[in-house]
């Protein structure tokens, strides 16, 4: 919206064409969505504690967690909200690239925001049944899915880490690859938001590291020059990823142990659900599993210990998520949580090395 109102006034003012660099408008799409967070921050919390808009804690879970009873949840809506509102102001709203972003968000925020408002506000305990959320995650996948193939037109290629010459083609079976990634990711990010400020910290990573591949792949030169796909446009995904970045420090501000709030599946769901269709409109499908590999192991812990729960009637790990094992074996919450954030900062540096390991 900015970038409409400003950006044309440079032919009279100079100073206005700052508005055509992708970098300012990032930085500061970043800085507001951290003056959103600061400012709503406290607000929302106190009308969540007002509405007893409060946490339920597992009782089999660690014992340590049942002082987190009735702390505020549903937090995701002040993740959205700073990362949504800066987006729109300071991105090109002609990009197809930022409104399919902007739709996984919000569809699968909304997802999130039902199954939360049916668990806490109805005190539904199941909240939204495993196969209806799945449905609705596929199908919200799928239509972004067919907008990226068919409209947008992005290659059907799929980049592999660490090799510069192999690019298998999936054709049509690209949709279904793209549902499953975008599917997949908000699904692990769920499952790591067990913590206070797990989840949000290698989200804001993993953001941070979507936001230079934007920027490279969207950029002809540099993307020819480390032999990368370009593709044209994307660059502006750059603004969308540093919103989000500048979302998840405001949020980790509130949410950093003890939490004063969390974010709920409102927020996870669509953290996820955005760095999935990052992923695949920058052509880096697959590095993200390297670069969210907090969110792999999570979620690999809970197939695992599923599976053999099931055929041997043993368990791997004291509890899954791998979180609660670790918290189980006695480490402190806090050095859970930074341990967690140290390996994501890792995974992010290896998986930038792919740019040119190759």
């Amino acid at each position: 919206m900015l970038y409409h109102l400003l950006f044309p006034l440079h032919t009279s003012y100079s100073f206005f064409n700052v508005f055509r660099y992708i970098t300012f408008r990032t930085i500061y799409a970043a800085i507001t969505a951290l003056l959103i967070s600061f400012v709503i921050g406290p607000w929302l919390i106190r009308r969540l504690r007002e509405r007893q808009i409060g946490q339920t804690i597992r009782h089999n879970g660690p014992e340590s967690h049942l002082v987190k009873e009735g702390t505020p949840t549903m937090g995701g809506v002040l993740v959205l909200l700073a990362a949504l509102l800066p987006t729109l102001l300071w991105a090109n709203l002609t990009s197809p690239y930022i409104w399919i972003a902007v739709l996984v968000t919000a569809g699968f925020g909304f997802i999130g925001f039902v199954d939360d408002y049916r668990k806490v506000i109805r005190k539904d305990t199941e909240g939204l049944s495993a196969r209806k959320k799945l449905l609705l995650q596929v199908l919200l996948a799928s239509l972004a899915a067919w907008l990226i193939y068919t409209d947008i037109g992005i290659k059907d290629t799929v980049t592999i880490p660490f090799f510069k010459n192999l690019q298998p083609s999936l054709g049509v079976f690209y949709i279904l690859f793209i549902i499953f990634v975008i599917v997949g990711s908000s699904n692990a990010v769920n499952l790591t938001d067990g913590l206070d400020g797990l989840a949000i910290g290698p989200t804001t990573i993993s953001a941070g590291t979507y936001m230079l591949f934007a920027y490279l792949a969207g950029n002809v030169k540099i993307a020819n020059y480390l032999q990368i796909q370009y593709v044209p446009g994307v660059g502006e995904l750059t603004i969308f990823c540093g919103a989000m970045v500048g979302a998840g420090l405001g949020f980790l501000w509130f949410n950093s142990y003890p939490a004063q709030v969390f974010m709920g599946d409102t927020g996870s769901l669509a953290l996820g659900g955005a760095l999935g269709v990052v992923a695949v409109m920058v052509k880096q499908e697959i590095v993200l599993a390297l670069v969210g590999g907090i969110f792999v192991i999570e979620a690999l812990s809970v197939i695992f210990q599923v599976t053999s729960y099931k055929t041997r009637g043993k368990r791997i790990f004291k509890m899954a998520p791998i979180h609660h094992h670790f918290e189980l074996k006695g480490w402190a919450e806090p050095k859970v949580i930074v341990r967690f954030w140290i390996i994501s900062i890792i995974l992010a540096l290896l998986a930038i090395s792919t740019l040119k390991i190759r």
